[in-house]
């Protein structure tokens, strides 16, 4: 009995459709002859979707008691008893009653399908796993019913029930989908045309992953190697020049071509050491790539050609884009670069873009780090070299010019030697030479075709060979492991050089050092472990790549850092010539970590040192400040309640205004002291509506004598972008505290003007001014200038103002007045380019 197979209908929303298509593919399979009955299908009172189960074999649902109620559930052995062909099941996410046979429904349907029962289900996009929380920050709700991604994934057949938000909005407004008391509230909260278009968009692209998956099994279950250009996938070669980010841009712009078109940076790196790349280049590439929407590979392979074709393929990629080569023209003639083999063995199903740049036929240029040890192509290249050459170069010269001489014959065959050496090194040589020495015995030294010497000269001549073919192969050999070796270094050196930058330069990111460490060395996975003590467990402080170990002797390669930390690297054992370059990226990894635990505690320690600032102002503020006004309101209100004094009328009019003056800067006080409050905990949110200026600055400047403010504001201003209710207070702050430093006689100018797509208010006084070093330090929480009196406030004013200010789009500065004074600039955007109007809100607005 094999497995049954699973159908899902995929919804993008509640409501669109998904139960009423079920059961519409029920119908289908039942008129075909298919036995199939309902298991659980809840039709929520919808009438056309209660029709639809008319004709349908329903299968009781089981009761069960839970808390004094009674629920009912699918009802699993009687589906398995009766053995349909197909199972209807609605509602794969939902949880299951307490004490029923499985806790989650898809564990129901896991059930029948191992029993070899076909299910046809129903779930919704917001109820799959990996997307809750993408939901609840699109909808604010945090689905409680979820099923695991993996289940939907291995369901036989996945179909998107779509529809679109206006007309899911219309099914709801007329009843369709909820009961009518419940319309108007689903329309202004969950069903949000916003919302709906989000989650219709997470759908679409969920399903055409899931297609991408269909595909990509198929191709492989049939061994496909041609691309099927079903949608446009470019595929950029980058070799860590400068010149990979003319190509990366390139190819962003040509997949901006077509709808869905996707970019994929790769970047090939040989198996044996350090990369040929500069490590810096290729964090910029990653970035710029990331950046413009794209993914960044790093791939491992000799062959770069045939490892970017076959990365290619395997992503069904439809377009590859590369540089033209670097290398110089006369190289060409001895090898074709990489683009012109891609693009000779690319195939007709692969688009191969050539993009000139700058760094072309310049050289490569690049730090070559494959270290001392040979490849292993070179090295079967010098045998063969080193054994074909001299059996070959015999049969020529027998044949062709037997007469050459002794002498003649002994340079060719040192030549193959040589060549020998300069491929695969010294070992290869040394067998060329030995080969060649008895090749020239038997065909060339008389008596020819044996192994024996006639002449004594011949002899030495012979011997004179093989030390000079040794000689020279050892010394050919040496300069190429001194080349290889300088070029090692130099790569070396320039990691070492991008590392101690990053020191100078206070990099912290620590995962980033993790993956550049990675992609030098070719691993699979880099971890730094941890651990308090010898005797606590090693945890791990950050990692990059996949198959993470932990504990440092799981891994291929580990490094001990201290006595407590350690990085483990797992994918291939690392010569040890490696281990220098290694330990410099462990060393560098110790102190970015412990950079960011520092740069955590500093600013943990400069939040607790600023509310420590604030709290002592606070208590200074409140112990002085707050505590004078109420010692003239209740000096005054004893002494209008003492039964000693007679007090006129005159008198008594005077503490009365004594007490209404104390009352009033108590209410400036503490009105300053909740909106600092605000500030500082992100509470204030702006309601932005088209404001004119002359309808919100004379009502600021009610808390100042008429005759101490000069108001011009023009009617002619345009229209700005603010909180009306903001705007005041902020105004009302910065011209209370100009008249408060203004001379008397001196009013303060209050003026407006517009200037391109802004709108100044200017707030000039003739007072003492401020200087240069103290204008940012005045709109600091509880700064005063100069010698303030201790009664002239808490010194919040003009915090308020900036932050009110700030909040609502605009800017507060400090400049000098001319002649002497204090200019308060306050920019205001004008309406069209400012932030969106909302005219329909009401002026009484709380804000």
């Amino acid at each position: 009995m094999g497995r049954g197979k699973l159908r899902i209908y995929l919804g993008a929303a509640p409501g669109v459709g998904k139960t009423y298509a079920m059961l519409s593919e029920a119908h289908r399979r039942v008129e075909r002859g298919t036995d199939c009955v309902v298991g659980f299908v809840e039709h929520h009172s919808r009438p056309r979707t209660e029709v639809m189960l008319h004709g349908l074999e329903l299968i009781e649902r089981c009761e069960l008691e839970y808390r004094g109620s009674t629920f009912t559930e699918m009802d699993v052995d009687a589906i398995l008893a009766r053995r349909p062909a197909v199972a209807l099941v609605d509602e794969l996410a939902h949880t299951n009653v307490p004490g029923s046979r499985n806790a989650k429904r898809w564990q129901d349907v896991e059930e029948l399908l191992q029993a070899g029962i076909d299910v046809i289900s129903t779930v919704n996009i917001q109820h799959l796993e990996s997307l809750g929380d993408v939901v609840e920050t699109i909808t604010g709700v945090r689905q409680r019913e979820t099923v695991p991604d993996e289940v939907a994934r291995r369901a036989d057949q996945i179909e998107l029930v779509d529809m679109s938000p206006q007309a899911l909005r219309r099914r709801m407004a007329h009843g369709n989908v909820y009961k009518p008391d419940k319309v108007d509230a689903a329309l202004s909260n969950y069903f949000r045309p916003g919302n709906l278009t989000a989650l219709r968009e997470l759908a679409l692209l969920w399903v055409a992953d899931r297609v991408d998956e269909y595909l990509q099994e198929y191709r492989g279950e049939h061994n496909i190697r041609s691309t099927w250009q079903a949608r446009e996938r470019i595929v950029v070669g980058l070799t860590g020049g400068p010149e990979g980010r003319t190509l990366i841009r390139r190819a962003a712009r040509l997949a901006e071509k077509g709808a869905g078109g996707e970019v994929l940076a790769v970047y090939i790196a040989a198996s044996d050491g350090l990369t040929s790349a500069s490590p810096k280049e290729l964090a910029v590439q990653r970035t710029l790539v990331e950046d413009l929407g794209g993914t960044f590979h790093h791939v491992i392979g000799d062959d770069v050609p045939d490892a970017l074709l076959e990365f290619a393929r395997g992503c069904n990629a439809t377009q590859i884009v590369l540089g033209v080569s670097r290398r110089r023209s006369w190289q060409s003639v001895f090898r074709p670069g990489v683009s012109a083999t891609v693009a000779r063995e690319s195939g007709p199903d692969l688009d191969v873009h050539i993009v000139t740049h700058d760094e072309a036929a310049k050289g490569r240029g690049l730090p070559v780090a494959r270290g001392a040890r040979l490849g292993r192509s070179r090295i079967i290249w010098g045998w063969v070299t080193g054994i074909a050459g001299p059996a070959l170069l015999a049969v020529l010269l027998s044949q062709l010019v037997p007469e050459l001489g002794l002498a003649n014959d002994m340079l060719l065959f040192l030549t193959c030697t040589v060549a020998a050496a300069l491929l695969g090194g010294l070992l290869p040589a040394l067998a060329s030479a030995a080969f060649g020495s008895l090749l020239l015995n038997y065909y060339f030294t008389p008596p020819v075709h044996k192994l024996t010497i006639a002449d004594p000269k011949n002899i030495v001549a012979i011997a004179i060979f093989v030390g000079v073919a040794v000689s020279v192969a050892s010394v050919v050999d040496l300069a190429a492991r001194r080349t290889h070796q300088a070029a090692r270094l130099r790569a070396e050196s320039e990691i070492l050089s991008f590392l101690a930058g990053s020191v100078l330069r206070g990099e912290n990111s620590l995962d980033a050092l993790l993956e550049r460490l990675r992609e030098t060395f070719a691993m699979q996975s880099v971890v730094l472990l941890e651990r308090t003590s010898e005797v606590d467990p090693w945890t791990t402080a950050a990692s990059v790549g996949t198959g993470t170990v932990v504990r440092p002797e799981d891994a291929d390669v580990d490094l001990p850092i201290g006595e407590n930390m350690a990085l483990a690297l797992t994918g291939r054992v690392l010569p040890a010539e490696d281990r220098r370059v290694l330990g410099a990226f462990a060393a560098q990894a110790a102190v970015v970590l412990d950079r960011q635990r520092l740069v955590d505690e500093a600013e943990k320690s400069r939040e607790l040192a600023e509310a420590n600032r604030i709290r002592t102002a606070l208590l200074a503020a409140v112990s002085h400040d707050l505590r004078t006004p109420l010692a003239g309101i209740k000096a005054s209100v004893t002494s209008l309640r003492s039964d000693d004094v007679e007090w006129s009328e005159e008198d008594t009019a005077e503490l009365l205004e004594g007490i209404e003056d104390g009352a009033d800067r108590l209410a400036a006080l503490i009105g300053n002291l909740l909106d600092m409050s605000r500030l500082n905990t992100g509470t204030v949110v702006p309601l932005i509506r088209e404001t004119d200026l002359d309808e919100v600055v004379p009502m600021a400047l009610g808390g100042v004598p008429e005759e101490s403010v000069d108001l011009d504001i023009p009617e002619t201003l345009p229209m700005v972008a603010v909180d009306r209710g903001l705007l005041e207070r902020a105004v009302a702050n910065i011209v209370e505290n100009a008249v408060k430093y203004s001379p008397t006689g001196q009013p303060v100018n209050v003026s407006a003007s517009a200037l391109a797509s802004r709108v100044e208010l200017r707030v000039v006084d003739r007072g003492p001014g401020v200087p240069d070093e103290a204008k940012n330090r005045i709109f600091e929480p509880f700064q005063r200038h100069g010698d303030a009196p201790r009664g002239a406030g808490v010194g919040l004013g003009l915090a308020v103002a900036r932050g009110f200010t700030e909040a609502i789009g605009g800017t507060l500065t400090a400049e000098d007045t001319p002649g002497g004074g204090l200019t308060m600039v306050i920019t205001l955007p004008i309406a069209g380019d400012g932030p969106p109007v909302s005219p329909e809100l009401p002026t009484s607005a709380v804000t």
